[in-house]
């Protein structure tokens, strides 16, 4: 894998040539990404069915192909034993959380991008239980599947399980690979073993991807939304050239780079910002008003209390030990330079130095003093609200019923005189929301 196939150098500092066989599958796997979203999500739909189906028969064929080998039963056993003393490690929880916003998307925007094309009354609250809990038991799942092939392998080497065990891309492409490699029919399963890591690899690269083309088709829809489909194509293309680095000599390098700062801290500051911009910016309880007018009742509250105070503080708990107990990046043996691990950290602030931009840029935009300028931006914009006019009519019915931190907005989104209502806006708390429903839906 590292000679014949990555003819990996010796260091990031050594690059080298673009290993073309790697560059054409790139080039394929972005031409199949283009395909699945060139018709937006009726194409997409169609082949989440097979990228997301696929892989679960394949998992089921391989479970009960490999415990069936002598010496699986010793790989599930351990890896089913627990290490209760590494409970204690900042490191081993550090990187659960970084599993977590991996497995789960959360802060990637590919689910919130899949979800905007429900139904407006789509059980919401349903999908966002089953998503992790679906995850957690595919992961556990996946677990018995690849312990048992490598207590095979084990078994035919001679060597302890925890000698054979790697982590990254060596245990999908060396260890597996070559566990698979010495069963019966091994060109059967490595067949499957690698379609299947296929469509998982592009099921998350599309969806991703679809975050990427909604936001820039719902920023500038006058320019791009008639040309999706070349837009899509130039994207496709770029993201190939901006993919040419890792196909090179030294491209494992630039991927284990870009994966190890990519991800943890980065995506941990944009998930505490969300939370605090619901849940303390917009409010709590007007959220809350919004999820009950799609599925008809309001979230219990044990969500209240998760999304402004527990999640918040386990985020932030897990920041301060990601950074007091940080480490530099490594790949096996191989100690990066200090310039790379400069150019991480830079890849990390790529997407949330923005944040910051932005939100200064719409400061300046904005008219009156400064707390006035605070306060127009800190509240949503008179567009905000569902998109069909009979669910929006049910929106500002509601609204007026309901306590916000926007009463100037919430004036001219109701169109009502704030005189009348002033009592209602401030006096109705979250209690008070099935009644708030009845009383709209009856208006209308």
């Amino acid at each position: 894998y590292r000679y014949n196939v990555l003819h990996q150098s010796s260091g990031i500092d050594e690059l080298g040539e673009i290993q073309w066989p790697l560059a054409l599958t790139l080039f394929i796997a972005w031409f199949v990404v283009f395909l699945c979203l060139l018709k937006g999500i009726k194409s997409s739909g169609k082949v989440v069915y097979v990228s997301a189906t696929f892989p679960y028969v394949v998992l089921v064929c391989l479970l009960i192909r490999g415990v069936t080998l002598p010496g699986a039963w010793n790989g599930i056993v351990f890896y089913l034993s627990p290490r209760w003393e590494l409970l204690l490690s900042f490191k081993v929880w550090g990187d659960a959380a970084t599993q977590i916003f991996y497995s789960v998307g959360a802060a990637w925007g590919a689910v919130l991008t899949m979800a905007s094309y429900n139904k407006f009354s789509h059980n919401v609250y349903r999908d966002a239980m089953l998503i992790p809990i679906i995850n957690c038991a595919t992961s556990i799942f996946a677990g018995f599947v690849v312990f048992s092939i490598i207590g095979f392998m084990a078994y035919e080497t001679g060597n302890r399980i925890e000698d054979v065990v790697s982590e990254g891309p060596g245990l999908a492409f060396v260890v597996y690979p070559e566990a698979v490699s010495r069963l019966p029919l091994s060109p059967l399963w490595a067949f499957l073993f690698f379609i299947m890591l296929f469509a998982i690899g592009l099921d998350s690269q599309f969806g991703m991807f679809e975050t990427t083309i909604s936001a820039f088709v719902d920023e500038f829809p006058s320019v791009l939304q008639k040309r999706k489909p070349l837009f899509i194509a130039a994207m496709c293309f770029l993201m190939f050239l901006l993919g040419l680095p890792c196909v090179t000599e030294g491209g494992m390098y630039i991927l284990q780079l870009m994966d190890w700062y990519s991800a943890a801290f980065s995506l941990m500051i944009i998930s505490l910002l969300e939370l605090i911009c619901i849940s303390w910016i917009y409010g709590i309880d007007r959220f809350f008003m919004d999820i009950s007018l799609m599925i008809k009742r309001p979230p219990s509250l044990w969500w209240k209390l998760c999304w402004c105070y527990i999640t918040p503080g386990t985020i932030i708990c897990l920041l301060t030990f990601i950074i007091i107990n940080h480490e530099a990046v490594t790949y096996d043996d191989y100690k990066y330079p200090k310039w790379s691990v400069v150019c991480g950290w830079m890849i990390a602030m790529c997407s949330i130095v923005p944040i910051p931009i932005l939100a200064v840029i719409q400061l300046l935009k904005a008219e009156g003093s400064f707390k006035e300028r605070l306060i127009s931006c800190l509240q949503p914009t008179e567009k905000w609200g569902p998109a069909l006019e009979e669910h929006r009519i049910l929106y500002k019915k509601s609204l007026s019923l309901v306590s916000s931190h926007f009463p100037q907005k919430r004036e001219s989104i109701v169109n009502q005189n704030p005189s009348t209502n002033q009592g209602n806006l401030d006096g109705v708390c979250m209690v008070q929301t099935e009644d708030a429903l009845l009383t709209a839906e009856s208006s209308i």
